[in-house]
């Protein structure tokens, strides 16, 4: 088995957005075989998810995301009008695990890695662990 951690920074140009990373991951997997791979983003205003990204769906999703949190009376103590962000980023979560197989990322037709930045601009700290078996017993 082999165990492989690379850290990635991402920078993220919007307030909200929705970022395809699914190249920066394939580029981080670390050997041929099978395996899995682990993302974790080390921030609590941002989330990873997969998506599809067909033109405009990122923007729907932000959209979507928008009428999930209610407009209430935060108690955030650093800015209750930050609140939000950490809610949205708590409810997609910071991390997701992806298959491996042959060295590649098994993601189905559509499927799409995505940073979804919550509070932007900002530079995000993304870290990428691949966990691989000495060869592929996934058949």
């Amino acid at each position: 088995m082999q165990i492989h951690t690379t850290t990635r920074t991402i920078e993220t140009h919007d307030t909200r957005e929705i970022i395809d990373i699914t190249d920066h991951v394939a580029r981080s997997i670390a050997a041929q075989g099978a395996g899995h791979c682990s993302l974790f983003v080390t921030h609590t205003t941002a989330a990873l998810t997969t998506a599809n990204l067909d033109p405009g769906t990122d923007l729907d999703m932000l959209d979507a995301f928008n009428e999930l949190i209610p407009a209430l009376n935060y108690r955030h103590p650093h800015d209750p009008a930050h609140a939000p962000d950490h809610i949205l980023a708590t409810l997609i979560g910071p991390s997701v695990t992806i298959p491996i197989r042959d060295g590649s990322l098994m993601l189905g037709t559509w499927q799409r890695v995505v940073l979804i930045e919550c509070d932007g601009p900002r530079t995000r700290t993304l870290h990428v662990t691949t966990v691989m078996t000495e060869k592929d017993d996934l058949d």
